[in-house]
């Protein structure tokens, strides 16, 4: 049987040390007015099994909670391409280690739908994005 992600794109990790204790983090990425304030409008609710949507530049994309662990680990599948995007939070001395992993990719060549174009090259532009997102916007949200 063929593995149907051998030699998929990687997946996206992005990780970042925030100045804020675990539980003011965990706030601002597990509620939907949190998500609203560094990522993008939703109706997102901490539930395993919650259907919500991410209000994207290319519409609304569908997502499922796959996982919760609060404050530590949630997980939630996102659009219709496979995609699975996972926030873990670690504590560190009253500091929060935040990574983001944005996994689910195809192959290479393979055109993702609603961007019309190909996975790499949505890849490329989404793991540059996730940069500023979560370095800029997710640190910047929460320490305010």
């Amino acid at each position: 049987m063929e593995d149907k992600h051998q030699g998929a794109m990687p997946d996206i990790v992005q990780t970042v040390i925030i100045d804020a204790p675990i539980e003011q983090v965990w706030n601002k990425v597990a509620t939907f007015e949190g998500i609203a304030a560094w990522f993008m409008p939703n109706d997102f609710q901490p539930e395993i099994g919650h259907e919500f949507h991410l209000q994207s530049p290319f519409g609304p994309s569908p997502c499922k909670v796959t996982e919760l662990d609060p404050p530590h680990r949630l997980a939630f599948t996102w659009d219709t391409e496979g995609w699975k995007v996972s926030f873990q939070l670690k504590e560190l001395d009253g500091k929060t280690e935040f990574t983001l992993i944005h996994g689910g990719w195809k192959q290479p060549d393979e055109i993702i739908g609603k961007a019309g174009e190909k996975s790499s090259v949505i890849h490329g532009r989404m793991a540059g994005g996730w940069v500023s997102i979560v370095q800029e916007r997710l640190t910047k949200a929460v320490e305010a």
